[in-house]
């Protein structure tokens, strides 16, 4: 069985997530950025990695999962830039997994990432201060996703791969 790691990213973020589970899996594997992958008939099995945008799935990823992975076993990992018991990830979160079938999806990884300098000075310059609220914390997230983060990214394919 072929898998495939595809990913998309703007900070690394992603990137790094998507690099620490192809490292772990072993045999036929491929990684490439979601962009390049035109069709996902050759693989048996597929990672699909993604930062939250917007309070949600970027639509380029929600897309590729309703139009590409429909009827395909899939897990995806998602990242953001929210630390992990915040009680508003969650819904988040699952609002990534509503992406999918639930019958297709195996499982999800979420970890926190590096809030993206840019983002935090536009968020700082809105008037709500809820979002304004949400930038003051990129110090927070430098350094993220850190090295723990990356071995939970390990275990987790780790977990998918016995699955299968």
């Amino acid at each position: 069985m072929k898998t495939l790691v595809t990913y998309m990213t703007q900070t690394g973020n992603t990137k790094k997530i998507a690099e620490a589970i192809y490292e772990t899996i072993s045999g036929d594997k491929e990684i490439k950025p979601l962009n390049e992958v035109e069709s996902l008939e050759n693989y048996g099995f597929t990672f699909i990695g993604f930062p939250i945008h917007q309070m949600g799935p970027p639509q380029i990823a929600s897309k590729f999962i309703e139009t590409k992975a429909k009827n395909r076993k899939i897990a995806l990992f998602v990242t953001h830039a929210t630390p992990l018991g915040t009680p508003f990830i969650e819904p988040l979160v699952g609002k990534c997994k509503e992406c999918a079938d639930e019958s297709d999806m195996v499982g999800i990884y979420n970890c926190q990432g590096v809030l993206a300098q840019q983002v935090a000075d536009m968020l700082l310059k809105v008037d709500n201060p809820r979002l304004q609220q949400f930038g003051k914390m990129r110090d927070a997230t430098v350094g993220h996703p850190n090295e723990q983060e990356v071995e939970n990214a390990r275990n987790f394919a780790k977990e998918i791969m016995e699955k299968l």
